[in-house]
């Protein structure tokens, strides 16, 4: 589904990403781990057309086509998805306009005529249910006056609506309480399919537990370093991202701002 060959990227001038590969197959779950400035959320934003990042070097494919050349509305409409770390609120809009405006924007992409209002209203019920979001939450504007769990959960049931194919969470489970994650895993657990995909990108195990990913990859300084299965994430819990310099040449601060 997704293959990233010797990407490089950079912001402002300073480079971030220094020749990331990654392979991502149908069906798969991917976690990304790493300190903070290691370049885990500057994958995501590179991967979903974010223009304040500017790609050097290397390539990536989506389902064997150029990712890199398409517009982040394209990508979307391919079927890429990301869930903010820090979710925006847009006053004034409804949630409900905006998740009808992204559907049937998609549907138009595909050839398809807009969504029947009925079926949008049966779909956005069955929908909310996924990730236990209230009706008058899906009835406000987005994000506004929503705590940092409800945001993260209406990340979510976009994320249901809207069925993308490759889906990447960037630390969704940032300041989520027990019973939040919980939801937000279970929701992520129950869109999965054998012909979708999903990145998680944590700095802890907790989500993992929930969410289970086959492979997990240690990004540090702009590379991933080592990859493993589940067991790698508990390694980290106990271990932390110090032992994580024996693996990669010459000096390795860490900490060098969240990117």
């Amino acid at each position: 589904m997704l293959e990233v060959r010797n990407l490089h990227a950079s912001i402002g001038g300073k480079e971030i990403l220094k020749g990331i590969n990654l392979t991502v197959g149908d069906g798969e779950t991917h976690a990304i781990m790493g300190p903070n400035g290691s370049g885990k959320s500057t994958l995501s934003a590179v991967l979903v057309g974010n223009p304040l990042y500017e790609v050097t070097e290397g390539e990536a494919l989506f389902n064997g086509k150029d990712l890199l050349a398409m517009k982040p509305e394209e990508r979307a409409h391919e079927g890429l998805f990301l869930s903010f770390q820090y979710p925006v609120e847009i006053p004034g809009v409804l949630m409900t306009n905006f998740m009808k405006a992204a559907i049937n924007e998609k549907r138009k992409a595909q050839g398809l005529d807009p969504m029947k209002p009925a079926e949008f209203i049966k779909l956005m019920r069955e929908k909310r249910k996924v990730v236990e979001l209230d009706a008058k939450l899906a009835n406000r504007s987005v994000n506004e006056g929503f705590s940092g769990g409800e945001k993260k959960r209406n990340e979510i049931f976009q994320m249901a609506m809207l069925e993308p194919k490759l889906s990447i969470l960037d630390e969704t489970d940032s300041g989520l309480d027990v019973d939040a994650m919980r939801i937000v895993a279970e929701g992520v657990n129950k869109l999965l399919r054998p012909d979708t995909s999903c990145i998680v990108i944590t700095h802890y195990d907790r989500l993992l537990e929930m969410i289970r990913p086959q492979f997990v990859h240690i990004l540090y300084q702009g590379r991933i370093v080592t990859t493993g299965g589940p067991e790698l994430a508990l390694q980290i819990q106990e271990k932390g991202y110090d032992w994580i310099r024996s693996l990669t040449p010459g000096p390795s601060p860490i900490g060098e701002g969240s990117i």
